[in-house]
C-alpha cells in the first residue's frame, strides 16, 4: 500500500487507519435538508482538537465503500479536492470544516462523513443529505379544444417534474376530485427519469366520458409530493372545454320583447337550438305559409300591419319536426270624427258631432276644448257664442304605450249684431251714463252719435269681448234732451238702435233696461197693472171692513 503525504509528514499510519480499521470516535446521524438547485451546507459538528493533522470528507457508497472528497491540512492551511467527476467545481471547505456542494442534486441525497485526523485517533461525524423540490406545479397538456357529449375522450395529460419516491397526481372537475370507481374515468401514469438530474417527469392521462354539465367547467389536476417541510399539494391552472351534443329542443322569441306590438312597428323574430355548437340557420314560417322561409336565427317584418297578426314558427332546417311557435297580436286603433277641421255655424243652428273608435281592444275617449277636459262629449241642438272653440277627441289603448289618435274640430259660431242700451244718472245729478251693450260674432264694431246740444265728459270706454259679447260706454251731461244713438256692425249686418236722453235739468227715472221707445211702452203698461192690482187690493180690503162692520152690529 502505497503512503500519502500531506504536507511533509507521511501519514500512511492515519491512511490506513482511515482505509482499514474500523474503530474511531463518532456522532450519531444529522439530516441536512436542501431544495433542488441549491447549496448543501454541511457543518463538520465536531470540535477541532489541539493535535489535529489534517480533516477529510467522504461520502458512503450505496454498498457502503467510502469515496473521499475533499481534504484541508490543519497546517499549511490548504484544500485540496479529489477526482470525483459528479462533485466537479461543485465543492468548497471552509476553515472550521464545513463542507458547501453548490448546485444540488437528486443524486446528492447520500450520506456524507466528516473525518478529523490526529496522530492517534481519527473523529467522524455523519450527515444525511435530503434534496427536495421546492415547487413543482404540473401543467395540463394535449388538450382538446372540443367534446362530443356521450362519448369517452382523451380529456389530457397532467406532468409534473418529481424526486423519486414517486408522487400522486389527482384530477379535479368543478373542485370535485374525480375517482377511478367512476365508469366513465380511465387514468394511466407514466415516469420517466433523467439520468442527469435523476429527476421524474410524471405523466397521467386521462379518459373521460363528458356530459352536458361539464361544459364550461374549469378542470383542474394537482401533484402532492414531500418537499423540505413535509407533504405538499400543488394544482395546475384552471383549464375548460368546450361540449359539442346535438339540439334537443327549438324556442322562438319576439325582439324587441314588448308588453304589445302595433301597427308600424318593426319586430325581429329569433330562432334557438339548445345544442352546443348552436344551430346557425332556420326554417321561419309566416301565418297561413306551408312553406318556410331559410334564414340564419333571426327574421324581421317591418312597418308591420293588423293583418300581421297570427302564429309564427320555426324549424331546424334538417328536422323539420323540430318546431316552436309563438302568437303576434298586432294592435291598431282607428278614430273617425264627424264634423272635423273647420267648421262656420249660425247661432241657434243644430250641430251634431260623432267620434267613432275602431280598436283591437277597448279604448278610452276623451274629449277636451281649449286644453281643459270635458265631462261628456258635446252636443249642440242650439248653438250659442260659447260653444265655439276648439275641440280635440283623443282616444288611447292604455295596454300598448305609444298607440293613440286624435282627431280635431274648430267650431265658429256667427250671429248678427243685438243692441241692447241702458242709462243711468250719476247721484250728484250732473250726468248720465249711457251703455250700448252688443251681441255677435264676427266681433261688431260699435259707433255712437249724438243729436242734440251737451258736453261729453268722457269718450266711449270698452269692455272685454267675451263669447260674443261686449259693451261700449259713454258719460254726458246734456244741456237738452239728446238722442244717442250706438250703430253695431261687423261682416253679417249693421244693425243701429237709440235712446233719448233728458236734460240734467228735468228729472227722470233712469232705465235699467230700455232699449227703444217699445219697451218704454212696455215699462208703462207694468206701471199701469201694478196700480190696478193695489188699487184693488185696497177696494177688496175696504168691503171687508165693511162686512166685518155689519156683522158685528147684528151680532150685538
Amino acid at each position: 500500500m502505497e503512503a500519502k503525504y500531506h504536507g511533509n509528514k507521511p501519514c500512511h499510519i492515519v491512511f490506513c487507519i482511515l482505509t482499514i480499521f474500523p474503530l474511531f470516535k463518532g456522532l450519531g446521524s444529522y439530516t441536512v435538508n436542501s431544495a433542488y438547485g441549491d447549496t448543501i451546507i454541511m457543518p463538520c459538528r465536531l470540535d477541532v482538537p489541539q493535535n489535529l493533522m489534517f480533516g477529510k470528507w467522504k461520502y458512503e457508497k450505496p454498498d457502503g465503500s467510502p469515496v473521499f472528497i475533499a481534504f484541508r491540512s490543519s497546517t499549511k492551511k490548504s484544500v485540496q479536492f479529489d477526482d470525483v467527476p459528479e462533485y466537479k467545481d461543485r465543492l468548497s471547505l471552509s476553515e472550521n470544516y464545513t463542507l458547501s456542494v453548490s448546485n444540488a442534486r437528486i443524486s446528492d441525497e447520500r450520506r456524507f462523513v466528516c473525518m478529523l485526523v490526529t496522530e492517534d485517533n481519527v473523529f467522524e461525524a455523519p450527515t444525511v443529505v435530503k434534496v427536495f423540490i421546492s415547487e413543482s406545479q404540473p401543467f395540463l397538456i394535449r388538450k382538446p379544444l372540443f367534446l362530443e357529449e356521450p362519448c369517452t375522450h382523451a380529456l389530457s395529460d397532467c406532468q409534473s417534474l418529481l424526486p423519486p419516491p414517486s408522487s400522486k397526481i389527482q384530477y379535479f372537475i368543478n373542485n370535485s376530485l374525480i375517482s377511478k370507481k367512476i365508469n366513465a374515468v380511465i387514468i394511466i401514469f407514466t415516469k420517466q427519469m433523467d439520468p442527469v438530474t435523476q429527476l421524474y417527469t410524471m405523466t397521467s392521462s386521462l379518459e373521460y366520458k363528458t356530459t352536458k354539465a361539464d361544459i364550461q367547467v374549469p378542470f383542474t389536476c394537482s401533484v402532492t409530493y414531500y418537499g423540505p417541510t413535509g407533504q405538499k399539494t400543488v394544482h395546475s391552472e384552471q383549464a375548460v372545454f368546450d361540449i359539442y351534443y346535438p339540439t334537443e329542443q327549438v324556442t322562438i322569441q319576439v325582439l324587441p320583447p314588448k308588453t304589445a306590438i302595433k301597427e308600424g312597428d318593426n319586430i325581429t323574430l329569433k330562432c334557438l337550438g339548445n345544442g352546443n355548437p348552436p344551430p346557425e340557420e332556420f326554417l321561419f314560417y309566416l301565418p297561413g305559409q306551408l312553406e318556410g322561409i331559410r334564414s340564419s336565427n333571426t327574421y324581421t317584418l317591418t312597418d308591420v300591419r293588423r293583418n300581421a297578426t297570427g302564429d309564427y314558427k320555426c324549424s331546424l332546417i334538417d328536422k323539420k319536426s323540430m318546431i316552436a311557435s309563438t302568437a303576434i297580436t298586432v294592435h291598431y286603433l282607428d278614430l273617425s270624427l264627424n264634423p272635423s277641421g273647420e267648421v262656420t255655424k249660425q247661432i241657434g243652428d243644430t250641430l251634431p258631432v260623432s267620434c267613432t273608435i275602431s280598436a283591437s281592444r277597448n279604448a278610452t275617449v276623451v274629449w277636451i276644448k281649449d286644453n281643459i277636459r270635458l265631462r261628456s262629449s258635446p252636443s249642440f241642438s242650439s248653438l250659442h257664442y260659447q260653444d265655439a272653440g276648439n275641440y280635440v277627441c283623443e282616444t288611447a289603448l292604455q295596454e300598448v304605450e305609444g298607440l293613440k289618435k286624435r282627431e280635431s274640430l274648430t267650431l265658429i259660431v256667427e250671429g248678427k249684431p243685438q243692441i241692447k242700451m241702458t242709462k243711468k244718472t250719476d247721484p250728484s245729478g250732473l250726468s248720465k251714463t249711457i251703455i250700448c251693450h252688443v251681441e255677435g260674432f264676427p266681433k261688431p264694431a260699435i259707433q255712437w252719435t249724438i243729436t242734440g246740444s251737451g258736453s261729453v265728459i268722457n269718450q266711449t270706454e270698452e269692455s272685454p269681448y267675451i263669447n260674443g259679447r261686449y259693451y261700449s260706454k259713454i258719460i254726458i251731461s246734456p244741456e237738452e234732451n239728446v238722442t244717442l244713438t250706438c250703430t253695431a256692425e261687423n261682416q253679417l249686418e249693421r244693425t243701429v238702435n237709440s235712446l233719448n236722453v233728458s236734460a240734467i235739468s228735468i228729472p227722470e227715472h233712469d232705465e235699467a233696461d230700455d232699449i227703444s221707445d217699445e219697451n218704454r211702452e212696455k215699462v208703462n203698461d207694468q206701471a199701469k197693472l201694478i196700480v190696478g192690482i193695489v188699487v184693488g187690493l185696497l177696494l177688496a180690503a175696504l168691503v171687508a171692513g165693511v162686512v166685518y162692520w155689519l156683522y158685528m152690529k147684528k151680532s150685538k
